[in-house]
């Protein structure tokens, strides 16, 4: 099997959604880090030196391959990104080795298997 990665960058108050779009495309979890901080085509506007900006979450998705594309289409629909600028960024990398997916596998295997 193959995978990829697939990292989303969004608003925190989106990710619980996001999260349960992405499990129902196929995506078998991920790992959530909080509080990233990113600057897009125009600089957010400050008050006194603070920037007053939400709050973003990166998402790091593993998923296999086949199921990817659809998972990435499915995070941007739910995070609105092509609606509304601003609003995040996903994008997808190929992994070269993982170790640790036994358990994600097994669970996989039927579904991808649909997909072939």
């Amino acid at each position: 099997m193959h995978f990829k990665l697939i990292i989303a960058l969004v608003d925190d108050s989106k990710t619980a959604k996001i999260m349960d779009a992405a499990r129902q495309s196929g995506a078998t979890g991920a790992t959530v880090v909080g509080d990233a901080r990113g600057e897009g085509l125009k600089p957010k506007k400050t008050f006194f030196g603070l920037t007053m900006e939400a709050s973003r979450d990166m998402l790091l998705f593993i998923v296999e391959e086949h199921l990817s594309r659809r998972i990435l289409e499915c995070i941007a629909g739910e995070a609105g990104f092509e609606d509304k600028p601003g609003s995040g960024v996903a994008f997808q990398l190929d992994i070269e080795d993982a170790v640790g997916l036994s358990s994600q596998i097994n669970c996989l295997l039927d579904e991808v298997e649909e997909e072939l």
